[in-house]
């Protein structure tokens, strides 16, 4: 199973723009910071995600407030097919209340 969820910060977002295809597309960086245990030990957590939001999502994303946090569900994947680099794909998200 490929799914994976975080709480992060929209940090920087592209214009929406469209695929050949015609499937309207956002690109975005997102921004996770957290405290976790790892061998009973707490240890701080903070990367910097490449993400897009593709399809009927893409309408939303593209209005996410720059700087909020959010929880974001999606899967991860290559950037492209002969790229080592992954990319996260926005399936959904809603605005973090925690």
């Amino acid at each position: 199973m490929n799914q994976f969820q975080c709480i992060a910060t929209v940090a920087e977002r592209e214009i929406l723009r469209y695929t050949p295809a015609g499937i309207p597309i956002v690109s975005a960086k997102l921004l996770h910071s957290s405290q976790q245990i790892e061998a009973g030990v707490e240890r701080l957590v903070e990367f910097e995600i490449s993400a897009i939001a593709a399809g009927e999502i893409s309408g939303r994303f593209s209005q996410a407030e720059l700087g909020k946090t959010f929880k974001f569900t999606g899967f991860l994947a290559r950037r492209n097919r002969n790229s080592r680099s992954l990319v996260f794909h926005i399936t959904d998200f809603e605005i973090n209340n925690y």
